[in-house]
């Protein structure tokens, strides 16, 4: 499975759907991106089928079924994936630093090597080392692909020394003192962004909230609507950015949509 060109350590290179029903997930993804969608067997000692979500022909996400004990009380919700070249030494350091390991690192067959982690706040994250599938597919500049992952936590100060000390990334905050934004920088491109947890948002959890690109914001809140989503932020205009939605689909994974510009 070739993809184009190969992620560089610390880029965000896959996004990963976990979900109670992978069959109306499929539907819903398909009615509001006309996103297609391949099913490959899962490794030998892992139940049922993963789900590749594709556009243009090409593997942009994956979605699997939460089932079994390892996922009691686990809630649909996207992850996003990390490139590296050292998914074992990166899951070392993580631990050094005051994470956690949800799934120590593994291969999976004809893919590459794996590991899920979490932050000292509790934001869980993937570490994704290439084999033969590169991860998702470079279509930048293209509706209906993912642009841009945000952590939003309860410790910005402390997430930005550790985020940058685990990938080297950079960290340029602008100067909005009620709700400051960061974003984060790789070789000095920006690919994504921390803010703070504010009270107003309810009990919501450290988490990386992953955005869609759309060619129109309201028209896509209306078809996902349509299809049974709901939304939880209603279309909003951020200035010299773009309009953006936060969106839950019918199984309960939120994840959040940009028109840019």
């Amino acid at each position: 499975m070739t993809q184009g060109k190969r992620w560089a350590r610390g880029e965000f290179c896959w996004y990963e759907l976990g979900t109670t029903d992978p069959k109306a997930a499929q539907k819903f993804y398909n009615g509001v991106f006309d996103w297609g969608a391949t099913e490959v067997p899962m490794p030998e000692d892992c139940p049922g089928t993963y789900t590749l979500l594709q556009a243009r022909g090409q593997d942009i996400a994956g979605a699997y079924k939460l089932e079994g004990p390892q996922f009691e009380g686990v809630p649909p919700h996207w992850l996003v994936y990390i490139a590296t070249d050292r998914v074992d030494g990166d899951t070392a350091k993580v631990k050094e630093m005051g994470g956690s390991v949800m799934l120590e690192p593994m291969d999976v067959p004809n893919v590459g090597r794996v590991a899920v982690l979490r932050d000292p706040q509790g934001a869980a994250f993937g570490l994704f080392q290439a084999g033969q599938h590169e991860g998702s597919a470079r279509l930048e500049n293209t509706p209906n692909m993912f642009c841009w992952s945000e952590l939003d936590t309860t410790d910005t100060a402390a997430a930005k020394t550790w985020y940058t000390q685990l990938f080297g990334w950079g960290a340029k905050s602008d100067a909005n003192k009620e709700m400051q934004y960061t974003e984060w920088l790789h070789n000095g491109r920006p690919i994504g962004g921390l803010m703070a947890l504010a009270p107003e948002m309810g009990p919501i959890p450290p988490n990386w909230m992953n955005y869609i690109s759309v060619g129109d914001c309201d028209a896509t809140v209306r078809r996902a609507t349509a299809l049974g989503g709901k939304a939880l932020v209603p279309p909003t205009d951020i200035e010299n950015v773009g309009r953006f939605s936060v969106l839950m689909d019918p199984q309960g994974a939120a994840f959040a949509i940009i028109r840019l510009g």
